[in-house]
């Protein structure tokens, strides 16, 4: 009867120290460590970054472009021209995010998602980088069907594959890659391909706590050559190049910018570049995001 007794007192302090010994297991076990604010918004210059935004989120994205600066005071440096995308990105999950918008350029809508499939981390199985894709179309209404008959609704569409691999270097400093493919539904078979590839790069240098400097540029793999566009009475066209100051005060991301390209659609400033940035075809312009919280997020 002593021995039971005694068997009955031993199992609680069994208990206690087997969690003890749990405890130590899981404070030895290195935890993961992610990398925040690789990129405080979504847009780099044009395109994207591998920034997704918490569950529930909605974003409203208004980017701006004016003409070029090279019209000088007559102009007012591109002032007197405006191009405009609206945008509206939702997060599905922290990872997930959809959006529509529309690009003055050609009228154009389009549509993508966009889903972060790595995050950088450091600790076990953790990723030296982040990784986001991204999927999306976009649909042409200009020129109407009254002033180009011969243009089918499907000739308007075009897709884009993305993948934005990034890494944040130090503290001050995030680089990422962006291989991208452009497919369009309609081109001129004699000087150029349905589908495009792209090797973009771009990065981030934190100044200060609230202002970074940006860079962007898509070079393209198997661009049209330039002197057979010409020598069919086509636009030359570029690689989209872009440089950005970043500042952000409290709930807005807000980026001035310089680029080659007043077109806002993946389509266009990868595919449809048709100003030289060392030529000084630059555009001056902004990108303004703001977020809103709609849904409460899943505990």
């Amino acid at each position: 009867m002593k021995c039971i007794f005694l068997l009955l007192g031993l199992v609680p302090m069994l208990g206690v120290a087997q969690d003890d010994l749990l405890s130590e297991l899981e404070d030895s076990t290195p935890k993961k460590e992610y990398a925040y604010s690789t990129f405080k918004g979504s847009r780099l210059v044009n395109g994207h970054t591998v920034k997704t935004s918490g569950e529930g989120e909605l974003e409203f994205i208004f980017q701006h472009r004016f003409g070029l600066t090279s019209g000088g005071w007559y102009e007012l440096f591109g002032l007197d021209e405006a191009f405009v995308r609206l945008g509206l990105d939702y997060s599905v999950t922290d990872r997930l995010s959809v959006s529509i918008g529309r690009n003055s350029v050609d009228k154009t809508w389009d549509g993508y998602g966009k889903y972060q499939l790595l995050r950088q981390a450091k600790g076990e199985s953790a990723s030296p980088v982040s990784l986001t894709l991204l999927g999306g179309m976009a649909y042409k209404t200009s020129p109407q069907q009254k002033d180009d008959p011969t243009l089918e609704p499907i000739d308007r569409i075009a897709y884009v594959g993305q993948a934005f691999i990034a890494r944040k270097i130090s503290p001050a400093i995030s680089l990422q890659l962006m291989p991208s493919w452009v497919h369009k539904n309609a081109v001129d078979k004699s000087v150029e391909e349905n589908d495009l590839f792209a090797l973009g790069v771009g990065g981030r240098w934190k100044v200060t706590r609230s202002m970074a400097l940006m860079f962007e540029y898509y070079p393209r793999l198997n661009a049209p050559d330039n002197d057979q566009l010409a020598a069919q009475g086509l636009e030359k066209k570029y690689d989209a190049l872009g440089f950005g100051i970043e500042l952000e005060t409290g709930g807005h991301v807000f980026q001035l910018t310089l680029t080659n390209t007043n077109t806002l659609t993946e389509r266009a400033y990868i595919a449809e570049s048709t100003g030289s940035f060392f030529d000084g075809d630059i555009h001056m312009g902004f990108n303004i995001t703001r977020g809103f919280q709609v849904k409460k997020p899943k505990k």
